[in-house]
């Protein structure tokens, strides 16, 4: 029986589209396999540091990327009332940072695929392998073969389950909520965060008059009372810190998105023969580095450059893996320390963790950008 594709990608998100662009330039023949029943622009901002653009150039679609971003040139940390903490200028050079809508990336990568090679409503249930074929099965009891299977359907895989049943999404301790608020009386230019006792408060102004925050508060996980939160009741958490953010969140137009904030453990293994763990599914990081979709779009480049060098795909695979495993366990472990001192309630923490920032070199600060952002994409 003739396999569906060669190569099956589990996910039509980032990392997955992203894959898929990358799979196609190297002359692979690719079918992606998304969940959701319609490709429908969702989301909110992301942000996509030098390193994601320099993976997006080298897929070719950074040129229909980047209008659709805010160049991000720096970024701040407040206090509740306003005080600077720290000013980190992101200002790259080469590849340059920006801030985008998540659905204006989708959007974007999308469109350099056909259409007809992305299904949708394939929520994938298991797979089974049979000779040199995988068959994943799905919700709506239809299945699809492949000869590779690239498993980029994010922190909740059950495909990634299957491999490695122990490897479960773990609470970072702490809930958020997400809105875009409407730009054109606020004029807000600068993406900052700012962190109170009461909890963290992040802007990040997008394209077309339009501003993405979200909010941070420690929480047990999956509250039902925090998980119905309107203006109204995080007027009340962050009412009294410094403007901007009541009149924002004042200004919000958007429905108000809630989950709480997990990631996954640092795996030791992302491939599996024939089978490869990518984005999310392999390395879900807390969004506190803004790394997310940045370590993904470097996973479709360093893919790409694998399979170009090496016929043997399982080899192919094994090398993706040596090259991935210790930069993302890196940023998960980073990301989530981080996270952890930005949510303190402390007070003492507070005051020392503030100290901390305000007094540390400038000098600090740009080499861990330099090396995040430096990343071997060949």
């Amino acid at each position: 029986m003739k396999a569906d594709s060669e190569f099956l990608i589990l996910g039509g998100g980032i990392a997955g589209l992203a894959t898929a662009i990358a799979l196609r330039k190297i002359g692979k023949d690719v079918l992606v396999a998304e969940a959701a029943d319609a490709i429908r622009p969702v989301g909110a901002g992301i942000a996509l540091a030098a390193n994601a653009m320099k993976a997006l150039s080298k897929i070719g679609v950074a040129d229909a990327v980047t209008p659709k971003g805010n160049r991000l040139r720096d970024f701040s940390i407040y206090d509740q009332s306003g005080k600077l903490i720290s000013k980190t200028h992101a200002h790259n050079p080469e590849y340059g940072n920006f801030t985008i809508h998540r659905a204006d990336l989708h959007s974007a990568l999308l469109s350099f695929l056909d259409e007809k090679r992305v299904l949708c409503g394939k929520r994938s249930v298991r797979f089974d392998k049979k000779a040199e074929e995988y068959t994943v099965f799905f919700e709506d009891g239809s299945s699809l073969s492949a000869k590779h299977l690239i498993v980029a359907e994010g922190i909740h895989s059950p495909i990634r389950r299957q491999l490695l049943p122990n490897s479960l999404p773990r609470f970072a301790g702490y809930t958020c909520w997400r809105g875009i608020a409407d730009n054109t009386q606020l004029r807000i230019q600068e993406t900052s965060e700012s962190w109170g006792r009461k909890g963290r408060f992040g802007i990040v102004p997008l394209q077309q008059n339009q501003v993405y925050w979200f909010a941070c508060v420690n929480a047990p996980h999956a509250d039902s009372e925090m998980k119905d939160f309107k203006k109204e009741e995080l007027m009340q958490i962050f009412g009294d810190f410094h403007q901007p953010i009541p009149e924002l969140l004042q200004a919000t137009t958007s429905p108000i998105v809630w989950n709480d904030i997990a990631d996954l453990a640092p795996l030791s293994r992302f491939a599996f023969g024939d089978i490869l763990l990518v984005g999310d599914a392999a390395h879900a990081t807390t969004p506190n580095m803004g790394q997310g979709a940045c370590m993904a779009l470097e996973d479709a480049a360093i893919l790409m450059a694998c399979l170009d060098k090496n016929a043997d795909i399982p080899e192919a695979f094994l090398a993706f893996e040596k090259r991935r495993l210790p930069r993302t366990r890196q940023i998960v472990i980073q990301s989530r320390t981080l996270g952890k001192i930005a949510q303190l309630e402390n007070p003492i923490g507070v005051w020392l963790r503030n100290l901390a920032f305000r007094t540390m070199p400038a000098s600090v600060n740009e080499s861990q950008l330099q090396k995040l952002y430096h990343v071997d994409l060949d």
